[in-house]
């Protein structure tokens, strides 16, 4: 992109906005393994009970509007996929940038849920983790009836199907997703990074990032172990994390970082460090740096935004409209070119590169590159390298004890 347009949304959101706050709780669960063998296999969704779904939904009709909370600088401020659904739809849109980080999103509206009080919103837009669980285990969200969804089940991503935090998605819908992985500057590798091993390296002393997010860590720490963060206990928490210490007391890591890490990337204070997909996209089209991303051989993380109507929804069968209006592969590619994160509906890269074959120059390149980018798009190849983050249980208290022994590495 021009250097002299303003920074990219996405770019904005990684470098001026606490992006971790979305994601410091604890992601209970992502996509896991067993759920991609199965959606190889074509299984179909457990769903929830026919009969709830069906009580909740009987007798419901449009009126007309809808009320959508979502993320900052998550939409173009113009809003051209809101506009055109209420031109071929006729329902309004009430758009806020509503929410700022789950807990505080979480302590505002659960009051609201547990007295049965509408929350201000018929659609919201909530990240896989601790509190999206609690929101699904206290029967706060609405039990989505596939009859809407047309959109979804014919142009959903299988690998957006199948996630362990909602399987079968009984209750969420992804609107975009991002990989945990590798950056890293070749200029001053001096070689390609491949391997989780590399962040462990003495060759890199000082210069290495790591999250400072304790779930993040955790699967960094257990791909090195070659461990599976799917299937994990205790003791590979504790393997994880002896050598995620060993790695801080060898002088490895330079520091352990939020949202803050592109910076010092650029500027060589850090060489190589784990990373977001999007801020690399973003940073490197912006700044024309020549930042690398991977996906280390022994694995990296997808987390995703899911929408989900909440149980006092005043609209929700416009909701549940919207909601599949933004899986048409025209409105989804319309959507990825300003969010630059992954995109769950394959066929939007299609729309893309026949909207860049009518371009030329500069504009031409840009939608290719985003079209073309394993970061926006990534392979099968890619997905079969992703993991989930471990599912706690939290009735048990397991998500007390992974903090703690994680959080031990970070804070010390």
């Amino acid at each position: 992109m021009s250097k002299n347009r303003p920074p990219a949304p996405a770019l904005l959101r990684g470098l001026t906005r606490a992006r971790y706050s979305r994601r410091d709780t604890f992601r209970l669960a992502g996509l896991s393994a067993a759920a991609l063998a199965l959606a190889g296999c074509g299984v179909e969704g457990q769903g929830q009970s026919h009969s709830d779904m069906t009580e909740y939904w009987e007798g419901r009709k449009s009126n007309g509007k809808v009320r959508f909370a979502n993320w900052p600088l998550y939409m173009d401020p113009e809003k051209p996929e809101l506009k055109r659904f209420t031109e071929q739809t006729g329902i309004e849109v009430e758009y806020h940038e509503s929410i700022q980080d789950m807990p505080s999103w979480f302590g505002e509206i659960q009051p609201l849920l547990a007295n049965g009080d509408d929350i201000g919103a018929d659609l919201m837009v909530i990240s896989n983790g601790q509190e999206l669980t609690k929101l699904m285990a206290l029967g706060y969200l609405a039990p989505l009836n596939r009859e809407y969804l047309g959109n979804f089940t014919e142009f959903a991503d299988e690998y957006h199907t199948m996630s362990a935090y909602d399987y079968g998605n009984k209750y969420t819908v992804p609107y975009a997703s991002g990989i945990t992985g590798i950056a890293y500057n070749p200029e001053r590798t001096g070689r390609e990074i491949t391997s989780v091993k590399d962040l462990w390296d003495p060759a890199f002393k000082g210069r290495v990032g790591m999250m400072a997010d304790p779930q993040e860590i955790a699967n960094f720490g257990m791909f090195y172990k070659g461990i599976s963060p799917d299937d994990s206990g205790v003791d590979d928490w504790k393997a994880a994390a002896e050598a995620l210490k060993k790695q801080r007391d060898d002088g490895i890591v330079r520091a352990y970082y939020e949202q803050d890490y592109i910076q010092p990337l650029v500027n060589g204070d850090i060489w190589l460090t784990m990373a977001w997909s999007g801020d690399i996209y973003q940073v490197n089209a912006e700044e024309g740096s020549n930042l690398k991303f991977v996906i280390p051989e022994e694995g990296g993380t997808l987390w995703t935004d899911n929408m989900t109507i909440p149980i006092t929804a005043q609209n929700p069968v416009d909701a549940i409209m919207l909601m599949d209006f933004l899986y048409a592969p025209d409105i989804a590619a319309s959507l990825t070119e300003y969010i630059n994160y992954i995109c769950p509906v394959p066929h939007a890269k299609e729309v893309l590169l026949d909207r860049a074959s009518e371009l030329s120059g500069e504009e031409k390149e840009e939608l290719e590159g985003l079209a073309n980018s394993p970061l926006v798009f990534p392979s099968d190849s890619d997905y079969a390298r992703l993991h989930n983050y471990k599912v706690l249980d939290v009735e048990a208290g397991e998500d007390k004890e992974f903090n703690s022994i994680f959080q031990a590495i970070t804070q010390a």
